[in-house]
């Protein structure tokens, strides 16, 4: 406890507590805590991958400390989204191995680096895997949230600022993951990749906010815009579906119609406002004739949600001719080509795509929050699972057999 002396001399007259309330001991243990921590590494538990598709291994790591413009953040509660599982598998990308994955978290600041001004240590905050860093052209723009600067990167495996990981295990450096790395008690983030939300809402609910909840429910309730009575057509039923129905649910669409190769999935999809259902296997013909056919014409909106190319081009050719827009979520192979005859277009059928919902981090995942905690938003049907952090690997287990929606991992 040595060093708490010099850091008493230093705190004691910057707190700014009313003397009937100040409890010295309480305080300046607290404070010092947190003094002393900004120039250590921190030893702690993480799960990390070691080579592709491998169960993770809980390991202690050494979490260096906060960099300029950087965040170290206490982890509490993460989830696993099929994002992790995908680069956790090394599929249709360079596998980056060893690497600490995760990116759908909520947690406490600890250390904040030289430049951050807008955090401090006691905040609490969902880190996000794309950012807001404020200074350039996309961030300034209120028409986009994809900036210039922290937009995600999944082949990078380091920290911006030096190029170095703050992860290591003796010695060795452990790669970071999109910038977040959430499976650990602690890891280290760029300020712009932070919403700092309030400390009423509870962690293990919102973290789901930091991807796919917020991503299929901005597609709709930022994109495709359904209005009150209409019709709106989902394709794809898992986490980011469901959150792009439950928008469509929100702002009052009449008929949502998901669709799914999986029927397994429809029941569950009826939480979330999905009243049709359609089955694309159980028809001859192609899904947007079915949907079409549905609907006197074509669905006034549809939100694609899989990635799969066959159901994007789906997607866009259901909606109707002068008014229908088609929302494109999924992320493509890299190899594939949208292909659709150009008069859909001259019909006055739009096409749009988004990102993360074009909610920008910093800015817009604070007000999400919020809508939850004026219960405008129901968050608590899309867990479906809790495991302890040492059981992280049950996650995956039940993401791969299709079981979970969303997973929470309790730090």
């Amino acid at each position: 406890m040595l060093f708490l002396i010099p850091t008493i001399k230093y705190t004691l007259p910057t707190l700014n507590i009313h003397p009937s309330k100040y409890k010295p001991k309480q305080h300046l243990i607290l404070e010092s805590h947190v003094q002393y921590r900004r120039s250590s590494v921190i030893k702690c538990k993480a799960a990390v991958a070691w080579e592709a598709g491998k169960p993770l291994v809980i390991e202690e790591v050494e979490v260096a400390p906060p960099q300029a413009n950087e965040v170290r953040v206490k982890i509490l509660f993460t989830a696993l989204c099929h994002t992790d599982v995908y680069f956790w598998e090394a599929k249709g990308q360079t596998p980056l191995f060893p690497r600490i994955f995760g990116h759908e978290a909520g947690g406490v600041v600890e250390s904040v680096g030289e430049g951050v001004k807008d955090l401090q240590p006691g905040d609490h905050v969902l880190p996000v895997f794309t950012g807001e860093c404020g200074d350039c052209l996309h961030c300034k723009s209120e028409e986009s949230n994809m900036c210039d600067l922290l937009r995600i990167n999944t082949d990078r495996g380091v920290m911006i600022s030096d190029g170095k990981s703050r992860f290591s295990i003796k010695g060795q450096p452990i790669h970071h993951f999109v910038g977040t790395s959430t499976f650990s008690e602690y890891t280290v983030v760029h300020f712009g990749c932070l919403a700092k939300i309030n400390p009423a809402a509870p962690l293990d609910k919102v973290c789901v906010l930091s991807c796919g909840i917020s991503t299929g429910l901005g597609a709709t309730l930022n994109v495709a815009k359904p209005k009150k009575g209409s019709s709106v057509a989902i394709f794809g039923l898992g986490a980011v579906g469901l959150a792009a129905a439950e928008g469509a649910r929100i702002l009052g669409a009449s008929r949502i119609i998901g669709v799914d190769l999986n029927p397994a999935r429809f029941e569950e999809a009826k939480k979330f406002g999905c009243n049709e259902f359609v089955n694309p296997k159980d028809h001859s013909k192609p899904v947007q004739e079915v949907i079409a056919g549905m609907t006197d014409g074509g669905v006034d909106r549809s939100v694609e949600c899989t990635g799969s190319i066959q159901a994007m081009i789906s997607a866009f050719e259901c909606v109707h001719d002068g008014w229908g827009v088609a929302v494109l979520v999924g992320v493509p192979n890299k190899d594939d080509a949208f292909k659709t005859h150009p008069m859909n277009f001259l019909n006055e059928r739009t096409l749009k795509g988004t990102f993360f919902g074009n909610y920008k981090t910093r800015t817009d995942i604070p007000g999400v929050v919020e809508k939850y905690l004026k219960k405008e938003l129901e968050l608590e049907k899309f867990i479906t699972h809790s495991v302890p952090f040492g059981e992280i690997n049950k996650a995956f287990e039940y993401m791969l057999k299709g079981e979970s929606i969303r997973c929470i991992i309790r730090m």
